[in-house]
């Protein structure tokens, strides 16, 4: 019987069951390859208004009501702009008639257009619909600064309210509405919406950053810094082109850095409202922080090798948060450290050459002090946070710290400037002496052999040798001594104690690694296995002794109320120390814990570290000690009364002969 069915061409389309019409498989391979040829969909720009006026990517992960940006920020995720876009297309969709032209009619007008980002006097992005909305948060806040910029107008973007309130207004609450902008810090901050109270209080923070910190990191000179703090409005361009240099403004970035600084330990009274009324921690300061950290990378300090670059980068890595765990928004992580290490050498700084070609008394000092202070905050910080030093020994071949004379940094012409009295006392040429095997330390640690077959014997034994070498040779001179027969200045107190605690954290520093990496040793005779066990007590003893050293330190320093002015020179040496006694299970602990907590003032991850310590203090005198691979010389522990705080003080133990007197340092 014929077959009625016509064979089916590969080009008629076939009907599915439900009625539908679908392409044969040759139309679809067609339709595929036209596809590829085809330009991908334009992607929805879904950006919150914060990160769409950074013009950077606005990632959610999900699960959150907020971005990455807005969450680290503590920003509420707005979205007007895309909102607004997104209305404008509906109602354009609803007018449009069906009948629509491919062409555009050249009379028809384009889109349009959002305001300029940033107005006049710099302050954007703002979104007209919604800027006199009593609902609305108020919009973030970024600069339009120059280095022309007058001092005047950056002292209204750096006072200007917090960008987000703690806590969105919620709506149709009458009473929150009609709160001042600046109710997050307090009652008395709606006062800075006054020129002459701004000016004023700026000049109340810039003594406190010369009184506190410019004692510690004399980075600049107090007297021109003053001359050229202009608060008259001018700008340089306003300026008679006669002038002199010392009569042009400071740089915007630098100016927000000393006002940052000074607000972490000012106590006027505008900044003790706003402690009060925040547990003890300045909202205000940390935001004069981050607004410091955005203005600086707005004008491109990490990138443009210059003097002022230098000097602000180096002051900004210690302003910020020193826990390098923390959130990567305001931790330690070395970034302007390194980039004040990468402008020093797009200047030539570590060319003995260039720094004698600088004429200018001021500027070469400048220079030479902030290229010692990178090379040795990088040396010490790559010990302490585990990195590969950025600097090598034969990366300069200039010679130590030696200071000009800098008469007119101080009102008396016969008093040394801080620059002056450090040097004589020799503590810039032992630092550079201990960097040296800091860094020797750093690079062992960060070879990823040591991390899978350990510290060699022959490297342990060397860092063990090095650092009794530096103590004979240094300690004596710049540690604490037994005695005061002179009075002491806060300058020579606190940089003494900074020395000691920098020499004695090294020792503890030491037993970590060994304690975390082990020993290599390649000799399996009884000899070489009772070298590494005598090796290993030598280092515990030598770190018990400056765990309790430093403690002695801590407990003087927090006694007289030193260490909530303290810039975090004695944080790192605190923390290592008190974690050290609380493994161990020792009382002395406590010293290092109610520093921290003094810490706290200025730097409020000090707390979380002292609740940390207190946690495994307690489950030390729960468990006993716990350790690894020291674990052997570490459980043969002396008595509490054979090695306490007072044998440290009073110079008993092994290495130091030089105690500390607890009331000694109430100058």
């Amino acid at each position: 019987m014929q077959d009625l069915q016509a064979p089916r061409s590969d080009n008629v389309p076939s009907f599915s069951q439900s009625g539908l019409v679908l392409p044969t498989p040759s139309i679809q391979n067609q339709i595929h390859e036209l596809a590829k040829t085809l330009p991908p969909p334009r992607k929805q720009n879904t950006a919150c208004d914060a990160c769409r006026s950074r013009k950077v990517k606005c990632h959610r992960l999900p699960g959150h009501d907020k971005c990455q940006h807005c969450l680290s920020k503590n920003y509420p995720c707005t979205h007007y702009v895309q909102q607004a876009t997104s209305e404008k297309k509906r109602n354009s969709a609803a007018r449009r008639p069906r009948n629509i032209s491919t062409s555009t009619s050249p009379s028809s007008p384009g889109p349009s257009r959002l305001p300029s980002p940033t107005g006049e006097g710099g302050i954007g992005p703002w979104f007209p619909s919604l800027s006199h909305s009593p609902l609305a948060p108020r919009p973030t806040i970024y600069p339009s600064v120059s280095p022309h910029t007058s001092t005047t107008h950056l002292l209204s973007y750096l006072f200007s309210p917090p960008d987000i309130q703690s806590s969105i207004i919620p709506p149709f609450n009458a009473v929150k509405s009609r709160l001042s902008p600046y109710a997050d810090w307090g009652e008395m901050a709606s006062k800075l919406e006054e020129e002459a109270f701004r000016a004023e209080f700026a000049l109340d923070l810039v003594e406190v950053y010369f009184q506190i910190v410019h004692t510690r990191l004399p980075l600049l000179n107090p007297i021109q810094f003053r001359a050229r703090l202009n608060l008259a409005g001018q700008t340089a361009l306003q300026r008679s082109p006669t002038h002199s240099k010392s009569d042009e403004p400071l740089h915007p970035a630098l100016v927000a850095t000393v006002l940052a600084w000074g607000a972490k330990f000012s106590e006027h009274p505008l900044l003790i409202v706003d402690r009060q009324r925040n547990n003890g921690q300045s909202r205000m300061a940390k935001a004069l922080i981050e607004r410091t950290r955005e203005l600086a990378e707005s004008m491109k300090v990490h990138r443009v090798p210059s003097a002022d670059n230098v000097v602000i980068s180096l002051l900004i890595e210690p302003l910020q948060s020193q826990d390098p765990h923390s959130n990567p928004n305001n931790g330690f992580h070395g970034f302007w450290l390194t980039s004040g290490i990468r402008n020093l050498l797009g200047l030539q700084i570590n060319h003995k050459s260039v720094m004698s070609d600088i004429k200018d008394p001021e500027a070469r000092g400048t220079m030479i002090f902030a290229w010692w202070m990178a090379c040795i905050a990088d040396a010490y910080s790559s010990f302490y946070y585990r990195r590969k030093p950025m600097l090598d020994d034969d990366d300069y071949d200039i010679d130590f710290y030696t200071a000009d004379p800098l008469a007119q940094e101080t009102t008396d012409m016969n008093a040394p400037s801080p620059r002056e009295q450090l040097e004589f006392l020799g503590y810039y040429r032992a630092a550079h002496a201990l960097a040296r095997i800091s860094r020797q330390i750093a690079r062992q640690l960060w070879r990823p052999t040591t991390d899978s077959d350990g510290i060699p014997l022959e490297a342990a034994l060397s860092y063990a040798s090095e650092l009794t070498k530096w103590r004979d040779a240094h300690l004596p001179k710049v540690g604490v001594p037994s005695n005061f027969e002179a009075e002491w200045d806060f300058v020579s107190a606190v940089s003494a104690c900074a020395s000691d605690a920098s020499y004695h954290v090294m020792w503890i520093l030491l037993f970590n690694a060994l304690d975390e990496f082990g020993i290599r040793n390649n000799s399996l005779a009884p000899s070489g296995i009772n070298q590494v066990e005598t090796l290993k007590r030598k280092i515990f003893d030598e770190a018990l002794h400056s765990a309790l050293r430093i403690a002695a330190l801590v407990g003087v320093l927090t006694s007289n109320g030193y260490l909530r002015l303290d810039p975090a020179v004695m944080h790192v040496s605190c923390i290592n120390a008190g974690m050290f006694l609380a493994r161990l299970g020792r009382p002395e602990v406590q010293t290092c814990i109610a520093g921290l907590e003094q810490y706290t003032y200025a730097y409020e991850e000090a707390g979380e570290q002292a609740t940390e310590i207190k946690r495994v203090y307690a489950n030390s005198k729960i468990s006993g000690p716990d350790f690894h691979d020291m674990s052997s010389v570490a459980s043969r522990l002396p008595s509490a009364d054979a090695m306490s705080v007072d044998s440290a003080i009073n110079g008993h133990g092994n290495g130091s002969d030089h105690g500390i007197v607890p009331n000694a340092f109430a100058v």
